[in-house]
């Protein structure tokens, strides 16, 4: 019965409400959906490290990947499927009288049929510990309607109902991630692969820093939480990670990354200076898990030859990266809580990271200048501008309160 009141009152997340700034609107292209699995091979299987000879097996990386794309619908169909994923949480806190299970409504038509001549960059979505390849379809889909193919993971061992050992985590984040990039190639001659983008909230933006350029630290907490030394190669230093870069990924968005906070430490000034590649960091400004100041600002100001600006939501705590709350995780705080922001109405939190993101993402990968003007604001905290002159752009009058957006040039 929900599912049927939902799709009559079409509730998209990806589709912003009428306060939304300027460019959270969706774009013009009708959006398809498909579900890959791919498999990277001979990947260290971690949780089953042995001890006796200090080693870990090696198997084949299985990675359920959900893409969204530029697609045509054909006449009679509707641009509608229906996402279902296990409850979210960490299963430790989520209350047996909890739904098994939630569903979020789609804006994109299962397994339509691409567009034709045109080639599209590719941005690749990394979800939260634990999190699913839907978590962020508010943005996925939006993404995917202005021209851009979106491809979310589903990273094995940190997903809603099948969460395992936090060192595969720590591990493989950042593999996972550019072994998705690489994996999709052309996708059948509709992405430009020379032009990618990673988009990472939380544990994804952990792995984002260090597939952006970032070593980790050789002292920091995820060296000391894997065994067996297979963190080296992924430190900063480390002559595996100088030859590490992927020439493909031009900008990448951090929204809450976990990592640099004490006292985890996974990134000293050094591993910081090694992303060259302009960045958005998206953060609340009480972060209670990633932390803001010795967290997410750190990294932010560490990153100094990045071309970087960070987008602050003032009173917001950790979740300002995935969707609003389903219906199913309204009942009880320890599932709503893992969507929810105690301030913030989570909608309107999702209509400013489209918007936000989409200027981001067309002026690095697209080359639209026109963009650059609604990162660069007249004002640093948004209470400050004065509507016309000063105002943030794109903004609805009186619309524009409770944020900040600092900027920085690469050095």
């Amino acid at each position: 019965m929900r599912i049927l009141a939902l799709a009559l009152m079409q509730i998209y997340f990806s589709v912003p409400p009428v306060d939304a700034p300027e460019l959270a609107k969706r774009g013009s292209y009708s959006v398809g959906v498909r579900t890959l699995d791919l498999v990277n091979p001979g990947q260290a299987d971690i949780l089953n490290f042995s001890k006796e000879n200090g080693k870990a097996p090696l198997y084949d990386r299985p990675l359920k990947v959900e893409v969204w794309y530029p697609a045509v619908i054909p006449e009679g169909a509707k641009e509608h499927t229906v996402y279902t994923s296990p409850m979210a949480g960490r299963p430790e806190r989520i209350p047996a009288s909890a739904p098994k299970t939630f569903q979020v409504l789609g804006k994109a038509l299962r397994d339509a049929a691409p567009v034709k001549g045109e080639r599209f960059p590719l941005v690749v979505v990394s979800h939260g510990y634990p999190g699913s390849r839907t978590f962020l379809s508010y943005l996925t889909e939006n993404l995917a309607s202005k021209g851009y193919v979106v491809a979310a993971i589903d990273h094995t061992d940190s997903v809603f109902g099948d969460v395992k050992g936090f060192a595969s985590t720590l591990l493989n984040r950042s593999n996972d991630q550019l072994f998705t990039i690489d994996a999709l190639g052309d996708f059948g001659g509709l992405v430009d692969p020379s032009r990618a983008a990673i988009v990472g909230y939380s544990m994804g933006g952990y792995g984002a820093l260090a597939s952006a350029g970032a070593g980790y630290n050789a002292q920091g907490g995820a060296s000391k939480i894997v065994p067996g030394g297979y963190m080296e190669p992924l430190t900063a230093g480390s002559p595996k990670f100088a030859t590490r870069r992927h020439a493909n990924l031009k900008a990448f968005v951090a929204i809450s990354p976990w990592g640099a906070q004490p006292p985890q430490d996974n990134w000293d000034s050094q591993g910081l200076a090694g992303i060259r590649i302009p960045s958005l960091f998206v953060v609340g400004d009480h972060d209670d898990v990633s932390g803001y100041e010795q967290g997410v600002k750190k990294a932010f100001d560490g990153a100094v030859h990045s071309e970087r600006c960070m987008l602050i939501y003032q009173n917001a705590n950790h979740n300002v990266g995935g969707n609003p709350p389903p219906d199913e995780a309204l009942g009880d705080i320890a599932t709503r809580e893992f969507f929810d922001e105690p301030v913030w109405r989570k909608d309107r939190i999702g209509a400013i990271n489209q918007h936000f993101i989409t200027a981001f993402l067309d002026l690095y990968l697209k080359g639209d200048e026109s963009k650059r003007s609604y990162l660069h604001l007249a004002v640093e905290k948004s209470n400050d501008g004065v509507w016309p002159a000063t105002y943030w752009k794109g903004f609805q009058r009186r619309w524009a309160m409770g944020m900040e957006m600092h900027c920085a040039g690469a050095q």
